[in-house]
């Protein structure tokens, strides 16, 4: 039992502490080296490059660096270069249009590395100037362009940056992916003031002539109708008399219902027009007058 609980001590220590630093001492006598995916490792021995390993897995170095391989580690260096893709985003490019107004433009690129070995030694900062050869180029190929078509093309505009940048920077090492124009503005506050009030100006006439234009339907229209409706109406007023006179003809074929039609007309206009009436008891004519001065004296 003894025996047992040694060997797996012994088994255990082996496996957590000799095995990590057999390993290590392999990579350090230059054995093997292991590449990360999107990683580039660079050796250089007495400031000479011996090795560049850009293929991610495991490499044995005895048969890439030869006798070099267990010196590179004591007496050189090893350099790791990033090959992941990266972005940036310049803002506010000063370009100038064809017209003169000073435009604003902000331009998103990606970038990667393809040649560690020109990016390591070619340039002290290879980044830095891929971003004003990037700024350079939208001066150079975007200055002088219609405001209208600055403000539309920007596709064309992308495409134009990166063919006057990616020549360039492929001698320093970097590889340009995509280029897009992602904002173009006016830098000047002036001018930003005087557009938003030409703006305003032409929203506010646009707005009074629709609504000039929608009194004049509605003018229109009112005006159709009213003259339909007096038509109408002329038409009804000329046809009164025609029915009026039809009737009256109807009704004189009877002397009787004529009589008494207009004795009862006679008393309608009586009635509307608020006559004062005196109602006369039957007698004879010549009596009248006794009866109207006993009604004027009697007492009320």
């Amino acid at each position: 039992m003894s025996s047992f609980l040694i060997s797996l001590v012994v088994g255990a220590f082996g496996c957590l502490v000799g095995v990590p630093l057999l390993f290590a001492l392999a990579r350090g006598l230059g054995f093997y080296a292991v590449v990360d995916e999107r990683k580039a490792r660079v050796y250089l021995l007495f400031g000479k490059v011996v090795g560049v390993l850009d293929e991610p897995g495991l490499h044995f170095l005895w048969l890439k660096l030869g006798w070099r391989a267990p010196l590179v580690n004591w007496f050189g260096r090893c350099q790791v270069v990033d090959l992941r893709l990266d972005q940036e985003y310049l803002r506010s490019q000063p370009v100038n249009s064809e017209e003169g107004a000073p435009m604003g433009i902000g331009i998103w690129y990606e970038m990667f590395v393809n040649d560690p070995m020109s990016f390591l030694f070619k340039n002290a900062d290879p980044r830095g100037s891929l971003r004003a050869n990037v700024s350079n180029a939208a001066v150079r190929s975007l200055s002088n362009m219609k405001l209208s078509d600055m403000l539309e093309t920007r596709h064309q505009m992308s495409q134009a940056v990166r063919h006057e940048v990616s020549a360039k920077s492929r001698e320093w090492g970097y590889q340009l992916g995509s280029v897009y124009i992602r904002k173009v503005h006016f830098r000047d506050g002036q001018m930003i003031r005087q557009i938003e009030e030409k703006v305003v100006n032409r929203l506010r006439q646009v707005t009074s002539a629709i609504r000039q234009d929608g009194a004049n339907q509605v003018n229109i229209i009112k005006s159709t109708a009213e003259r339909q409706a007096a038509i109408e109406f002329a038409r009804a007023q000329a046809q009164r008399p025609h029915i009026v006179g039809q009737a009256l003809q109807k009704i004189s074929a009877d002397g009787e219902v004529m009589e008494a039609m207009f004795q009862m007309l006679e008393y309608q206009r009586l009635i509307d027009g608020n006559a004062k009436v005196t109602l006369l008891p039957p007698g004879e004519k010549g009596d009248l007058l006794a009866p109207l001065l006993a009604a004027q004296n009697q007492k009320p």
